[in-house]
């Protein structure tokens, strides 16, 4: 399962996340959940650092399926937008009849 924790600050913004594990829906290579959580997390990512300014810290275990990744300030507007897109995406996963069951979606104020 892969257990995904959103961490949000006392003006409810989204500040960071932890990834931890692999779906397991599949054999590696063929898990189509792992792989569309992966994108959305990878590409929210790659595309705050490329289409903002806002500063983060990043650690990654490929093996664990562990990405911690925390802003250094509070997030841009075009940050929190990136960030709210990705957590809808894994919001539909999570509420998906099929796949509910392979992801684990928790919020947690920080």
């Amino acid at each position: 399962m892969i257990k995904i924790t959103v961490y949000q600050n006392a003006k409810n913004e989204y500040v960071g996340f932890l990834t931890e594990g692999h779906a397991g829906y599949a054999p590696a290579g063929e898990d189509i959940v792992c792989a569309a959580a992966s994108m959305l997390v990878i590409n929210t990512i790659n595309s705050i650092e490329a289409f903002t300014q806002d500063e983060a810290s990043v650690t990654a275990d490929d093996e664990s399926g562990k990405i911690d990744y925390r802003f250094l300030h509070s997030p841009s507007k075009e940050a929190a937008l990136l960030f709210s897109a990705m957590v809808l995406g894994l919001q539909n996963m999570a509420e998906d009849e099929e796949y509910r069951k392979y992801i684990d979606l928790r919020f947690r104020e920080v």
